[in-house]
């Protein structure tokens, strides 16, 4: 039974519910049957319900935890693993999930590297792939020319995504169906638009030459070939 659950794992969740004492006997077997069958799998620990732990001493709790597991975790030399605190109250569960569906798109490298050249084509600050139904980020990319500042919020891609969910739900109880939309301020344009098969695109340019229309275009006339870099399988991941 063991060799049918643990052979050909490309990736396992272990989630530790961080209110409670870690049963480190339970994961330790999990992580001797991942090494015998599965040696190259990537491992991702959530230390979940982290709301639940007094905020003063949060922090130094998820640094305790993560270091009990990968010390536990050194005589398994393939496996790789990674911890995150995570809530369903803020941003931490999302920003985890994002990182473990990165994970899971293949040629993320291919894929980011046509981001940026896409970025460089439109004149963009900032071009962001979000999976169509999660809304968890797949690729983004920053221009990096000199003089360009990185933005200072971290947990802009979470916040954009739950701005998006609800939008889209109040479309559905409209009955109206939602294709994309543009923000437009004195600072930046903002699009954010129905991409492939199973992704959607936002694209944020500063620039006031760059023309709304252009940017439109660029993004109908870059669908065909980001579906091809695309799996078709992203969504279910």
């Amino acid at each position: 039974m063991r060799d049918r659950i643990f052979s050909s794992v490309e990736l396992l969740v272990y989630v530790f519910d961080a209110a409670d004492e870690m049963d480190m006997g339970r994961f330790n077997d999990v992580m001797e049957a991942l090494d015998e069958h599965s040696r190259d799998a990537k491992v991702f620990v959530l230390l979940h319900k982290m709301d639940l732990v007094a905020e003063e001493i949060r922090d130094q709790v998820f640094k305790d935890r993560e270091q009990a597991i990968q010390t536990a975790c050194q005589s398994y030399r393939g496996l790789t693993v990674r911890c995150f605190p995570s809530s369903i109250w803020d941003e931490t569960l999302y920003r985890a999930w994002s990182q473990i569906v990165y994970c899971l798109v293949p040629n993320t490298k291919l894929l980011e590297d046509n981001l940026g050249e896409f970025c460089r084509i439109c004149g963009a600050d900032e071009v962001v792939l979000f999976e169509s139904t999660t809304f968890l980020v797949i690729a983004h990319c920053e221009d990096k020319r000199e003089g360009r500042v990185a933005h200072g919020d971290a947990h802009r891609f979470e916040k954009i995504s739950n701005i998006i969910k609800q939008f889209k739900l109040s479309c559905r109880k409209a009955q109206a169906q939602f294709d994309g939309m543009m923000v437009q301020n004195s600072l930046f344009t903002s699009f954010f638009n129905l991409f492939t098969s199973n992704t959607c695109i936002m694209v944020i340019v500063s620039d006031p030459k760059v023309q709304t229309e252009a940017i439109q275009l660029n993004i109908e006339a870059a669908r065909g070939h980001f579906d091809s870099l695309i799996p078709q399988s992203t969504g279910t991941a």
